[in-house]
Parts: structure tokens; sequence; C-alpha cells
């Protein structure tokens, strides 16, 4: 057990020293600075005229929003289109069918909004042409999309009067070229060396030991694992996800998945701070979001490595704590790990089943997403984050008798009230999404039996983690829920649309408005943003309208679960 402790805090330091470095440089491409992969210019530079873009453009905030959803909403199209009849595409070694089309609508709109939520199994679901003009595609542009706006949110912060917002092309390419792909290759590579396949053969059939043939799945799993983490997408190429042998091997590519799941999204809160030079605003942000995510992390090691008491009371040895749902290779340790590193971001890859954790940690890793703000998926995360900063200095800012003022701008009402629809979004369409099913069951017990492996507590927390994946845009899930209906398909498939749109809409439009305003330069009574004591005060506003917002639903669920078998 010393051993997996020492792992995780292996794979935690290992995480931190290198996102410093990876944030000084992703602020370098944003802000168009001279740095190593300049060679990619003239590639770039193609790019632009063979798709008619003027890289010199400067949109402002509306703008750039209407660029970005209209493109959101061609690949949608591309992806429905596509899921549907993948059947006669190519590339279709296994024969598989083309979805039908509440799950064809579930899968497009989920990949395309950085969720991934799979209710397919990934070898049977898809051919491998999808696997990789649908899902490996979007996986890249969903997650450059994200890391595009939030190149925005920072031009908008670290002007002092814009118009602009910067250009959604320009940044959606860069990422793409200077981060993602290159990242992908490294990752791709060190998966491929430990045994992850990489090929468009088709099912292999092998003799076992016992004599007995076994049919395995195959495919480019190498390139797709690769961006699934890094792009904080979650997308499994297997039905199973990252528990899977061939999907992630052994420990080493445990730990490289791990890693990657966090890399970036930590990296660009480095980022913000090159960015905006104000590195100590940002190290106040990463403080909290890395104490918050520690203290996850220990509560949920120390659960799953203390194991389930009512499985001791059945004479079954914990010795290595609890290990049902859990792959032996990983152990309990590094797959608590995991759970919390995967719902802090909007990544949702499992390296063990979610549906079988112990209460407590399966409660945090709901209320990881609830919270919807620690380190987050790539770009957005920050993002959401901004929302509680904004409300946070309005609030000091009336405690004190002063204007509110972040960045040299005035904050107002026309700022907060986006602020607060934004924040209360996201429990709104949780817990009526939760209460909804939760009705359809009670009242319908055929229902609850087809949807529900647990119709007690644990029913609840079922439904429950499937909406707020959903609208956290994690997409891992308490998998004894029987997801592939229409009800689920086309219900999560809506809260999915408003949780990403929504947010995005409203963060880049609260940070286009203040950049337009008049810069008024810091004074004495100006309110420190890069100090402890904020940092607090912003911890207490999250806890208070994302945390409690939630508490009556976890109560009835996986904390009642927790007492009945103390």
């Amino acid at each position: 057990m010393n051993y997996e402790i020492l792992g995780v805090a292996l794979q935690v330091l290992v995480l931190v020293a290198l996102s410093y470095p990876l944030g000084r440089y992703i602020a370098k491409v944003y802000r168009g600075e001279k740095n190593f992969m300049d060679f990619l210019t003239p590639f770039e530079n193609c790019i632009y005229k063979v798709c008619s873009i003027d890289p010199n453009e400067q949109m402002g905030w509306k703008r750039f929003l209407k660029v970005l959803l209209i493109l959101n909403l061609f690949w949608f199209v591309w992806g429905m289109v596509l899921l549907f009849i993948q059947g006669g595409l190519p590339l279709n070694p296994d024969n598989n069918i083309g979805q039908s089309a509440s799950q064809a609508f579930n899968t497009c709109i989920s990949f395309m909004v950085n969720c991934n939520l799979q209710h397919y199994s990934g070898e049977t679901g898809l051919t491998y042409f999808t696997q990789l003009f649908v899902i490996m595609l979007f996986q890249f542009v969903t997650a450059a999309t994200g890391m595009a706006a939030f190149a925005a949110v920072m031009k908008g912060m670290g002007s002092k009067t814009t118009q602009t917002l910067g250009n959604f092309w320009v940044y959606l390419v860069r990422t793409l070229t200077r981060i993602l792909i290159p990242l992908s290759m490294i990752v791709g590579m060190l998966l491929i060396l430990d045994g992850t396949p990489m090929t468009l053969e088709g099912k292999q059939t092998l003799t076992t030991l016992e004599g007995r043939e076994q049919v395995i799945s195959q495919g480019p799993v190498a390139a797709i694992v690769a961006i699934k983490q890094l792009g904080t997408n979650g997308g499994g190429f297997f039905g199973v996800n990252s528990s899977h042998p061939l999907e992630n091997p052994s420990y080493f590519t445990n730990m490289v998945e791990c890693i990657s799941i966090l890399f970036i999204s930590m990296s660009l809160i480095w980022c913000l701070g090159f960015y905006l030079k104000r590195r100590k605003f940002a190290a106040c942000i990463f403080g909290v979001m890395f104490l918050a995510y520690l203290t996850t992390v220990g509560i949920a090691v120390h659960q799953e490595m203390g194991g389930n008491p009512e499985i001791a009371t059945m004479g079954i040895s914990q010795l290595n704590g609890s290990m049902e749902g859990k792959e032996v290779r990983f152990g309990s340790a590094a797959t608590a790990l995991w759970s919390m590193t995967t719902t802090v971001t909007s990544n949702g890859s499992v390296n063990g089943m979610h549906d079988s954790l112990t209460p407590l940690s399966g409660m945090l890793a709901m209320l990881n997403m609830q919270i919807n703000c620690w380190f987050g998926g790539v770009g957005v995360g920050f993002m959401n984050y901004y929302i509680f900063i904004i409300i946070a200095v309005f609030l000091s800012g009336l405690m004190v008798g002063r204007t509110p003022e972040f960045l040299g701008k005035k904050i107002e009402p026309k700022e907060m009230k986006i602020a607060v629809i934004i924040a209360l979004l996201h429990p709104f369409v949780i817990l009526c999404g939760t209460a909804i099913a939760s009705h359809l069951a009670v009242n319908d017990p055929t229902l609850a039996a087809a949807w529900l492996s647990n119709p007690s507590f644990h029913g609840l927390s079922q439904m429950l983690y499937e909406f707020t994946s959903s609208a956290a845009n994690n997409g891992s899930g308490f998998e004894g829920l029987s997801d592939n209906t229409p009800f689920w398909n086309i219900s999560t498939g809506i809260v999915l649309i408003l949780s990403r749109y929504l947010p995005i809409i409203g963060q880049v439009a609260i940070v286009g408005i203040l950049a337009q305003k008049r810069f008024v330069p810091e004074s004495a009574g100006t309110l420190k943003t890069d100090t402890v004591t904020f940092s607090v005060m912003t911890f207490a506003v999250i806890f208070i309208i994302a945390a409690l917002a939630f508490f009556p639903a976890l109560t009835l669920g996986p904390i009642a679960e927790y007492l009945t078998i103390k």
C-alpha cells in the first residue's frame, strides 16, 4: 500500500512540475511571441489561404461567438450524418451498423461539447471511420474551441480598453498545430511503446491457454486515447474506457494517461499569469484549485484503500482496499486518484467503474463536477472560475462600500446578471433533470427496473450522476444506469447543449463588455485580487453557490448510502 501512495504522490508531483513551463509556452503561442514552433508558420498561413481566412482580422466579442457557434453547428451536422450511415462507409472491418437517431444525436452532441458521454460501446457501436473522422476529429476541434475561447478571454482581461478579442481562427489553428497535435503525438508514441494498439485491422481471433477461441477488438487506439486525455475529452475507444487492457495496458500507461488528463488544464492557469503578467494572481487561483483537488484525492484514496465494510462482513479480505470494479494492475489508490482527476476536469475517462466507488468517493466525484471549476476542461475551466471571481469582486465591493472593479474595469449590474444566470444554470439543469427522471422512475416501476441496477439511495445517485456528468461536460457515469434509451439520449443531449454553449456565450460576453469600458488605474482603495484573503472569498462564493445547491440531493443519495453501511 505504501507503494500505491508513492505512485499517487509521484503523479501529482510530475504534473505540477510539467504544468508551469507548458503554461509559459502556451502564453507565448497566444500572444504571438517568438517560440520554437515558429517553423509551422508557413503551414498555418497555407491553412488560412486555403480556407479564405484573414489572420489579421480582429473580432469583436459578438463576431467571435458567431464564428465559434457556426463552426460547431457545421460539425454537428457532419457528425450526425456519418454516425447514422456509418455501416455503409469504409474502414469497417467488423461490419458495425449505423446508430439510431436518438443515439446518434446524443453521441454527436456529446463529443461536440467536449463531454463524450458514451451511450454505446466503442468497439461495437462505431466503425474505424467514425472513430477517426467523428470521434477523434471532434476531440481535437472541441478542445481547440474551448482553448480559443480562453485565449479571447485572456486578451480581453489583459487589454486596458479594446473593442476586439482577437481572431478565433488564428487561436483555433495555433491551438491545434502548436499545442494539441504535438502533445498528442508524444503521448501516442509513449502508449504505442507500451503496447497500446495502432492499426486499421479488424478483430483478432486467438486461442487461449484453455484452448478456447477469443475475439479481441483492436484499431487506431493510441491516437484516439492521446487526444481524449490531453483535450479533457475522455471518450474511450473501447466500451470500458481506460480500464481496458489494450487502451491502458500497464501502470506506466496509466500514469501517462492520468497526468495527461490534467496537464493542459493545469498549465492554462499558469498561462493566464504569464499572459496577463500577473503571476501572483494566477498563483492564487492555482492554489485554490490545487488545494481543492488534493483534498478530494486524499479523501478518495483513504476511502478506497480502506475498503467497504459491507464486503468485510462477508469475510472477504480487503488488504488491497476496495477492489470491486477496479483493475488489479492499477490498484485502489491509482483508481481513486484517476476518479478525482477525471472529475475535476471535464474529462470523464475511467480506469475503473465509478459505480463501484465507495459512497463518499462517488459523492466527491459528483461534487467535483457540480462545482465544475477546479481546473475544469481545457480553456473553459478557468472561464467557469472567472464567473465566480466576478461575483466575489461584486460582493466584496458592496461589503466595503466601493464600486466593484476587476483588473481596472467597473463591474456593473449588466455583467452581474449574466454571471449569476450562468452560475445558477448549472444546478438548475442538473436538479431539474434528476427530478424529472426520479418522478418517472417512482411512478413507473417497470421503467425504474429497466433503468436502475439499484432502486434505493444508489439508484438516485445513478440518475443524479448522469445529469451532473452531462451538465459538467464530463462524460463519466455510474454505469449501473441503462442509459441508451430515447429518454436518456434526448434529455442528456439537451442538457449538454445548454451547459456548453450558454456559459461560453455568457463568459465571452462579460469579457467583451468589460474590455470596452474605460480603464480605471489602481489606487489605494482598489480591491486586491491576488491575495490569500480574496482567494478565500472566492472559494466561499463557489462553495455557497455551487456546492450547497446540491447538498439536499447528495444527502438523499451518496450520503444516505454511506450512513447505511456504517
